[in-house]
């Protein structure tokens, strides 16, 4: 017998229909023998729905209130996949954070998991139940509701088949598996066999949206077994683990767009030791990420500083850095609101030069501006005006992925 931890997304559970549906692929599972912990989210738009509900009450809702307010979607999903189960006679047990114990830090929207205590899961599936859990949500020391951040219930999944040691961790969704590049974008686009957690950790980071980022850093930190497939249909999906000498032969494996994006400049600042840490420092205390950055060449003893940040922390982030600015002696900021960041990411381009040329000259031929650029041993991201960002993934991906070598082939 396995330990599988399944986890729905919200479309999976976005309905009536599609809660049934899904109760019948999980006792499918039972079936061939597995203990089952399912992983729920939020029913499809209903997270979107409570947030929208809160900003008609308050521009700057209560971080505390709104974490309350939103864990709710996945306590509905739980209990009315759980009531399904039962009723197809599955002895079944909802759980929420707290009766588990996901224990977090309290960073109320973003929180970071701490431990997971895994006992009363276990006592449910060894007394021959299915345990559905409530993804997204965490408590923290005082006993507060907190969220995980947009998407997490995939970390949900992976953080309890780490605690478990489940066999495998199976995350559905509305895709098929990881592809190449958006399909709704790139009609080309293939489905991956395979793919690296480092690969899979670039694109969830750089706007693929199949899998949140953290949950791959979970599963590559405990080597948990992770398969992206859909609940909507019975095709073989992507294997997301370690990466081997066959998967380094593809030069590119994938090509991803981040439209959530905006860029942020802080003009004619000192060009002096320290400068850096005081403009980012009460960012990083705001908790609000910093993406790319790059700072001009000194002119006149002054530089202008650029950094992107995502479009939901814009507000924030421009009222810290506007007093920054004062503080500092900055002649001035700008921003632009929308940027698009579109990266090509593959292991193979740690062993083959040439690749960031290749990609330029790509765009150049498009009549594409570059505005800032990014580099790792195995990605390359640039921005560019929002409204070239879908014209830059097609041409990016006809230029390392149309041909025959196609990562989808290869590994």
């Amino acid at each position: 017998m396995s330990l599988v931890v399944q986890k729905y997304g919200g479309t999976s559970v976005g309905s009536i229909e599609r809660i049934k549906a899904v109760a019948e692929r999980v006792v499918e599972s039972r079936k061939r023998g597995n203990d089952l912990v399912v992983v729920v989210s939020a029913m499809a738009g209903e997270t979107n729905r409570l947030f929208k509900l809160a900003q008609e009450l308050s521009e700057m809702p209560n971080p505390r209130e709104t974490d309350v307010l939103v864990s709710t979607g996945e306590q509905v999903s739980a209990a009315l996949l759980a009531i399904r189960l039962e009723a197809l006679g599955y002895p079944t047990v909802s759980f929420l954070a707290h009766q588990l114990r996901i224990a977090t830090d309290s960073n109320h929207g973003r929180a970071r998991i701490r431990s997971v205590e895994s006992d009363r899961v276990r006592r449910a599936l060894d007394d021959g139940m299915i345990a559905v859990v409530a993804g997204y949500q965490g408590v923290d020391p005082a006993g507060d509701i907190t969220t995980l951040g947009r998407g997490a219930s995939d970390l949900t999944a992976v953080a309890l088949a780490a605690a478990l040691h489940a066999d495998l961790c199976e995350i559905y969704t509305d895709v098929e598996g990881v592809y190449t590049a958006d399909p709704n974008i790139v009609p080309g686009a293939r489905k991956l066999a395979r793919i690296s957690y480092d690969e899979m950790m670039e694109m969830a980071g750089l706007g693929a949206k199949v899998l949140q980022l953290r949950s791959v850093e979970l599963a590559q930190r405990y080597n948990v077994p992770l398969v992206v497939r859909s609940s909507f249909s019975s095709a073989e999906g992507t294997w997301v683990g370690q990466g081997d000498r066959s998967m380094e032969d593809v030069l590119v494996s994938g090509v991803t767009l981040d439209q959530n994006q905006s860029k942020i400049t802080i003009a004619g600042v000192e060009d002096r030791p320290g400068l850096a840490a005081k403009i980012f420092g009460p960012i990083a205390d705001a908790g609000i990420v910093v993406d790319m950055i790059i700072q001009n060449a000194s002119a006149d003893g002054r530089t202008d500083m650029t950094f992107t940040v995502a479009r939901d922390e814009l507000r924030r982030a421009l009222d810290i850095v506007k007093r920054v600015a004062g503080e500092i002696g900055a002649q001035g900021v700008r921003h632009e609101d929308p940027v698009a960041k579109v990266s090509i990411v593959g292991l193979g381009m740690r062993t083959h030069a040439g690749v960031a040329a290749t990609m330029f000259r790509v765009l150049s031929d498009e009549r594409i501006n570059i505005e800032m650029i990014a580099t790792s041993e195995i990605k390359v991201s640039v921005v560019v005006n929002a409204k070239y960002g879908e014209l830059a993934m097609r041409a990016l991906h006809d230029a390392f992925l149309g041909g025959a070598n196609t990562a989808s082939e290869t590994v």
